[in-house]
């Protein structure tokens, strides 16, 4: 897939904006979205699936910014939402509510009713006492639910544990052996309406064999379904395609798409999908400023004045996320000036930092020209607090760096530990800037605190 993020003269720019430019205006810990990556990926999903009846719907999880909700919406995209909060979010950005699929194995009695009320396209129902709930709040409301049950293929996604949704063991979903029945019961009863069926295995998936397996297992399925006059207006097939990270090789849009085209060849049911991560994923980074070099005996440490509250993967999943420096033109030996500007510490500090630079034959381990390896953490006090192991860069006090593949998952997890106020998002579009989240301050973060007289 394009970058839409890239060097000019040694400036790392996204689109016709130099980072640095807007680190200046901004200020950082800042999330920085490309509308053009946005677009692209989202017109790629669209032409890859033109030769049949389909929705995407966006999932909202991955990042939930009404600006980004807006852009999709306009662009013609539904959403799966996991929450009344995010249903919230999708009608204010603008979102139509009949393009809306709610999954989510907790639902409330208010989120449904609400859910209800907007008019929702459909609810993925998830275990057997949701049914029951659902079928008794429309019948209190004098509606008719448009259902689908999530079933649980028992299909390996091949991906992180926490990330992985589609085995026996996971909480998402029907059990596959307990499915025709709970379809029996659905279409029984007056006040839910049977549309479709729903599977989703899991994120971050560079494979797709486990969506084929998948599908194949929901077609057998449907196939039952059929056979005792129960037909399906769509199928669900979720959504989980990874991105590159590092050396990941996931299948493209396009790959993706033909996969699940040529097991559904022959079938005129309508295809919606939920695609999230491969979206917003490579459209976003989170720029950040250098605050101290700190040289260690064995590491030495870049910190950074983002930390685990406002990109939360590495930390939950030992996740790696590139990094690189928004500009790269030379910066004479960084660490060594700062150690040569200490003072009465610099001997042991030059010391300790040659015991980790050369080995015992001489030669330098861990620092290739002007470059040092790094350790990139935050000032959270945790020894969780990284975005980063091991990185060689040129840097010095001051320094920006880009946190690459930060537009899936990244603010939308952020929290406020620590009493750190969330960091500010812009839109890029051309060499136009947005603002379309100001950042946090601490005293909104306290307004709605009360004391105790």
């Amino acid at each position: 897939m394009k970058s839409y993020f890239n060097y000019h003269r040694d400036q790392l720019f996204a689109e016709d904006v130099a980072l640095a430019d807007i680190a200046v205006r901004f200020g950082t810990p800042c999330y920085v979205y490309s509308r053009a990556a946005l677009t692209d990926a989202y017109h790629q999903f669209a032409d890859a699936l033109k030769t049949r009846e389909h929705l995407i719907c966006f999932a909202v999880k991955s990042n939930p910014n009404l600006a980004i909700l807006n852009l999709f919406a306009r662009l013609g995209s539904g959403f799966d939402i996991v929450s009344g909060g995010e249903l919230q979010r999708v009608l204010a950005a603008g979102g139509a509510a009949n393009k809306v699929v709610f999954s989510g194995v907790g639902k409330t009695e208010v989120e449904i009713q609400y859910a209800l009320e907007a008019g929702i396209l459909c609810f993925n129902v998830e275990s057997a006492s949701e049914l029951d709930r659902l079928s008794q709040i429309a019948s209190r409301m004098g509606e008719v639910a448009s259902v689908s049950l999530r079933v649980n293929p028992d299909v390996d996604a091949k991906t992180h544990p926490y990330i992985s949704t589609g085995l026996k063991q996971n909480k998402f979903g029907v059990a596959y052996t307990e499915a025709l029945a709970l379809y029996r019961k659905a279409a029984a009863l007056p006040h839910l309406h049977v549309t479709g069926m729903d599977c989703h295995i899991g994120s971050q998936l560079t494979e797709t064999s486990p969506f084929i397996a998948a599908a194949e297992k929901v077609l057998a399925l449907v196939e039952r379904l059929a056979l005792e006059g129960i037909k399906l207006e769509h199928l669900d097939l979720g959504g989980g395609l990874g991105i590159r990270y590092d050396d990941e090789t996931p299948p493209s849009i396009t790959e993706y798409a033909q996969a699940l085209l040529k097991v559904l060849h022959g079938r005129n049911e309508k295809l919606i999908v939920e695609p999230g991560r491969v979206l917003v994923g490579n459209a976003g980074v989170l720029l950040t400023k250098v605050e101290y070099l700190k040289p260690g005996e064995e590491k030495h440490f870049a910190i950074v004045d983002a930390a685990m509250n406002d990109l939360m993967r590495p930390a939950l999943y030992d996740a790696y996320h590139e990094i690189l420096e928004v500009d790269r033109r030379q910066v004479a030996n960084p660490l060594s000036n700062f150690l040569d500007e200490t003072t009465s510490h610099s001997t042991k500090l030059q010391n300790s930092a040659a015991k980790s630079l050369v080995t015992p034959e001489g030669e330098r381990t861990n620092v290739k020209g002007n470059s040092f390896i790094y350790e990139v953490v935050g000032p959270i006090c945790e020894t969780g607090d990284f975005l980063g192991h091991g990185r060689e860069m040129a840097i010095d006090q001051g320094s920006l760096l880009a946190v690459m593949s930060a537009g899936a998952y990244g603010m939308s997890m952020s929290s406020n530990y620590n009493s750190r106020p969330r960091a500010a998002e812009v839109m890029v579009d051309g060499s136009d800037v947005n603002l379309i989240r100001e950042r946090e301050t601490v005293q909104q973060l306290f307004a709605g605190e009360k004391m105790v007289v």
